[in-house]
């Protein structure tokens, strides 16, 4: 996959860089680069995307898409499903040329019920949360981004997120056993530590 990969430290420096790549591929008529963020619960993804979200924007660009994993997880239990999800309804039209459409989950009815969601292309398109980067979409994007950020700093950021961490122990034994077997991280051709 990646033949080089890019090592970032500071966090500003990297949605810097991601804005200077998805322009020029779009200077260089990709009209829609993926851009996949992945990494542990609470690596920062979601700051990240955001980031890269605002900071295109600012630059007279179009308003890249932003897609949550937390939207396609079939609950708890679901970051599986929740990658294979984004990969058969999203990732494979756009890959096809198609258009992408899909039900975001509704974790309040704990069903997939929520809100439809459709994107045609023309603006780039950032997908963040555990399991975007897989061995299946890592090769439709464009960009690959793994966020390595210690478990301690995660944590905190879980229990400041979710106001507890009834649930922490459960998600992690999914990442380790997702993460192990997909190799998320060597996946990336951009790694901040």
């Amino acid at each position: 996959m990646p033949q080089r990969t890019e090592k970032f430290t500071d966090s500003a420096a990297l949605a810097d860089y991601l804005v200077n790549r998805l322009i020029g591929m779009v200077d260089d008529g990709v009209a829609s680069p993926i851009l996949l963020i992945d990494g542990r619960a609470g690596s920062g993804k979601s700051t990240l995307a955001d980031a890269v979200q605002r900071n295109f924007f600012k630059l007279g660009e179009s308003l890249p898409r932003v897609v949550h994993m937390d939207d396609l997880y079939q609950g708890w239990d679901g970051l599986e499903a929740g990658a294979d999800y984004l990969n058969r309804f999203v990732l494979a039209p756009l890959q096809r040329r198609e258009g992408a459409s899909w039900q975001e989950w509704d974790w309040a009815q704990n069903s997939r019920s929520g809100q439809w969601r459709e994107f045609r292309g023309g603006t780039p398109l950032i997908v963040e949360g555990c399991g975007s980067l897989n061995g299946v979409s890592a090769s439709t994007a464009d960009l690959r981004v793994w966020l390595e950020v210690n478990d301690e700093l995660r944590h905190e950021r879980w229990i400041r997120r979710e106001g507890n961490d009834e649930f922490w122990g459960r998600w992690a034994a999914q990442e380790v056993e997702f993460y192990a077997r997909e190799k998320s991280s060597e996946l990336a051709d951009i790694i901040f530590e």
